[in-house]
């Protein structure tokens, strides 16, 4: 007898439908698994045999054969076990197989016939909606996970035994609701305090126009200078993501096995060390998985000691920082990840991180340290910033340079950008493309004449001409202004031309 179930397989943070098949028919004893699978899927003949015999369900002695369709789409992980028990179970007559029509399953068994949670629940139910299936049956661990997607009945399950109960109508599990997301810090409660940070003005003012408008920043400046302090700090001056974008955070958290079963409430916050590899950086590897890039996706990626990541790492962030996603190519398959992040970066200016008055550098030296940065890497950083190395004088606490006040002001920012580009499907100014920003963007006389001067000073690219012109509109909106005033572009330009002499070569 035949029989089949619907369940899904990951690739990258999306999910593809897979159609388990299994045949039972009179001959020796044996199962065997085919359709790709990894030597994760192959065991599952192990985990099934022993979760059907302990939960009292007949293993029947025969010739059994599953296959796993499309047969060339590689299956790997243990997610696969529980569709293929329930298909089991179907083509040996002890489940109705026209109750499974409507279903998918998905779920790794224990020997004891437990379901135990899999990755990507998110990604499984977004699947199942799209492929028109009415419920999804999970484990009971994932239930919550997976009903945070709209238009598709989840069902948890604590094991084998109850599966069967609930598929033969025998037993209904209790109504999944999505959990409530944790409500988000208040002010009191914030730790890292923008006002921790003595001094440092130009920097606190280039993090507050990059947190408003969503635009990549590079600091420069000698060792203690408070550059770690300043990026770890931004997510709090960040607004909290829209439900859409934290579905986007949750479903790559879930794929990534990162997430707690509940709705991100917070932009991520990503800093990997500088001896990642590129493929750990932009995702890849032979089964491909998001990388750092994706996993701050809707946040922000902090690249300290910017200068001592690999160069080829480096490179490899230039086409996802312009397009806002990575396609990754292995074999038949190409595979895109959301890529779309703020990058801070930090730096010394020079190798013995002295600057120039102190430096012992020898003009080679600083000359090979500055060509660790190419000129298109560093053109895709909207703000340029230099720390004062001089140590912070003893000052009292400016109540609108708090994290509190900043948040404020970049809220009210990032709402004027909600306003004026949500018709075009963009959060914010730093997402606009160049059609967008000269709708956007008008320029009266005077800052025209202003951006003109300045481009010819700086000698700005195409790609710099542009982030000048969002830079501006982003200052404009935090203050609370439509016009872009010649102060807003002077501003905006005194973050692309005064460069240090690191990012000059």
């Amino acid at each position: 007898m035949l029989a089949s179930i619907a369940t899904f397989a990951l690739e990258g943070v999306d999910s593809r439908e897979v159609t388990v098949e299994v045949d039972v028919r009179v001959g020796l004893p044996v199962f065997t698994v085919v359709g790709l699978p990894d030597a994760a899927v192959r065991e599952a003949r192990l985990r099934v045999r022993a979760a059907l015999q302990n939960s009292g369900l007949e293993f029947p002695l025969k010739r059994l054969t599953a296959n796993l369709a499309p047969a060339w789409v590689r299956k790997a992980g243990p997610s696969f076990d529980l569709a293929i028990a329930v298909a089991l179970l179907a083509a040996s007559g002890q489940l109705p197989a026209d109750e499974l029509a409507s279903s998918a399953v998905c779920g790794e068994l224990s020997l004891s016939g437990a379901l135990r949670p899999v990755r990507g629940a998110v990604s499984i139910a977004f699947g199942a909606r799209e492929a028109g299936y009415r419920r999804l049956i999970v484990p009971v661990q994932n239930a919550a996970e997976a009903a945070l997607v709209d238009g598709i009945e989840v069902l948890g399950a604590p094991n084998l035994e109850r599966m069967v109960e609930l598929v033969k109508g025998g037993w209904t599990p209790p109504p999944v609701a999505p959990p409530p997301p944790p409500e988000p810090a208040s002010s009191a409660a914030i730790e890292l305090d923008l006002a921790d940070v003595r001094g440092q003005l130009d920097a606190k003012r280039a993090l507050e126009i990059a947190a408003a408008g969503g635009h990549n920043l590079l600091m420069i400046g000698p060792p203690g200078a408070g550059k770690t302090m300043l990026a770890r700090r931004l997510p709090g001056i960040l607004p909290p993501p829209t439900f859409e974008e934290a579905l986007e955070i949750t479903r790559i958290q879930s794929v990534a096995g990162l997430g707690r079963g509940r709705l991100a409430s917070e932009r991520p916050f990503r800093a990997p060390h500088h001896t990642i590899s590129p493929s750990g950086l932009i995702g890849g590897g032979g089964r491909p998985k998001p990388g750092e890039i994706t996993l701050a996706h809707r946040g922000v990626l902090f690249l300290d000691e910017l200068a001592e990541f690999s160069r080829p790492a480096l490179e490899a962030l230039r086409e996802p920082l312009e397009e806002g996603r990575v396609a990754v190519t292995r074999g038949q398959r190409s595979i895109v990840f959301p890529a779309d992040v703020m990058l801070i970066g930090a730096c010394n200016s020079c190798p013995c991180g002295r600057g120039h008055d102190d430096c012992q550098c020898s003009p080679a030296d600083r000359a090979r340290y500055a060509r660790r940065l190419s000129a298109p890497l560093i053109d895709r950083m909207d703000l340029v910033c230099q720390l004062d190395g001089s140590p912070p004088i003893a000052e009292a606490v400016d109540p609108t340079a708090t994290t509190a006040a900043v948040r404020e002001r970049v809220d009210l920012a990032r709402e004027r950008q909600h306003h004026r580009l949500a018709a075009a499907g963009v959060l914010t100014n730093a997402g606009m493309d160049a059609r967008l920003t000269r709708r956007f963007v008008r320029l009266e006389e005077d800052a025209a004449a202003r951006l003109l001067a300045g481009q010819r000073r700086a000698a700005l690219s195409a790609r710099g001409h542009d982030r000048v012109l969002r830079l501006a509109r982003t200052i404009a909106d935090l203050d609370g202004r439509e016009q872009i005033a010649a102060s807003d572009i002077d501003e905006a330009l005194g973050y692309r031309v005064n460069v240090p002499a690191l990012v000059a070569a």
